[in-house]
């Protein structure tokens, strides 16, 4: 899931070294917002179509993307701009540094294959939780998050296992960003004592209607959260007397994950 809504950094004019600087960082961005343009199901895009999304100007949506072309970020077909080969290259280097181990994977296909849910593993990223692996259900109705998707930390069951140890500055931040507002940190507090005091965490509708997960953590050998595994699907195939057993699976491979010991990121 892309994020949107970025705020464009406004250039300072009272000193030319900021002024270049904020330009230098805008620039940045713009062309960032250019490459995001560019999903499963959009492949290529126009200059026009940049135009269109970004509210660019033509000049500058030319320069850009040519300085990207002649970097290998983008390529220039006949039917627009499509990723680059030197992407790629990036791709390798996140896949070699975020994928988990065949063996983890294992892990959770079994877990999927037993309970016939999503199985998902979250890390925690500044106001999101970012999804770093997935085990999709077998089943027509379910649950699916994309590896690399970013969600808000406002709702869920792994929002409340990942921000066990959050400072209250980032639960106010959060709760701010949330359609309910403000006051919702109390929300978010309640939520926290109770999946810290459980060692687990419930949600039901909290993010999106019908839809429901449980959640538990992996520690690191620091002793904080650093992961959260989770079960998810329509609220409908989560009635209470299902729970204990999702949490037992749930539990039951964390451990087993977490004593693998394997090196990882967010594994410290």
């Amino acid at each position: 899931m892309k994020r949107s809504g970025a705020n464009e950094i406004t250039e300072h004019r009272d000193g030319a070294g900021e002024g270049t600087e904020s330009q230098g960082v805008r620039s940045v961005q713009r062309a960032l917002d250019i490459l995001g343009l560019l999903t499963e199901t959009q492949p290529t895009v126009s200059i026009s179509d940049i135009v269109k999304a970004t509210g660019l100007a033509k000049t500058t949506a030319v320069r850009l993307t040519q300085t990207l072309e002649q970097n290998g970020l983008l390529w220039a077909t006949n039917k627009g701009y499509m990723a680059g080969p030197g992407l790629w290259r990036w791709a390798h280097l996140a896949r070699q540094t975020w994928e988990i181990p065949d063996e983890m994977k294992q892990l959770m296909r079994d877990l999927g294959n037993r309970r016939r849910e999503t199985v998902n593993l979250y890390v925690l990223r500044d106001m999101y939780r970012v999804c770093v692996a997935q085990q999709e259900s077998p089943q027509p109705l379910r649950h699916v998050v994309r590896v690399g998707d970013e969600l808000p930390l406002w709702g869920g069951a792994s929002s409340k296992v990942l921000l066990r140890d959050a400072k209250p500055a980032l639960l106010t931040r959060i709760a701010r960003s949330s359609p309910h507002g403000s006051e919702h940190v109390q929300v978010l507090q309640s939520g926290l004592s109770e999946a810290a005091d459980q060692g687990f965490a419930v949600s039901h509708g909290e993010r999106e209607a019908g839809l429901s997960a449980v959640a538990v953590p992996l520690i690191g050998r620091g002793g904080t959260v650093v992961a959260a595994l989770s079960l998810s699907g329509p609220t409908i195939r989560f009635p209470e007397d299902e729970i204990p057993g999702f949490v037992t699976d749930l539990q039951e491979t964390a451990t087993r994950m977490t004593e693998r010991g394997f090196d990882h990121p967010f594994i410290g």
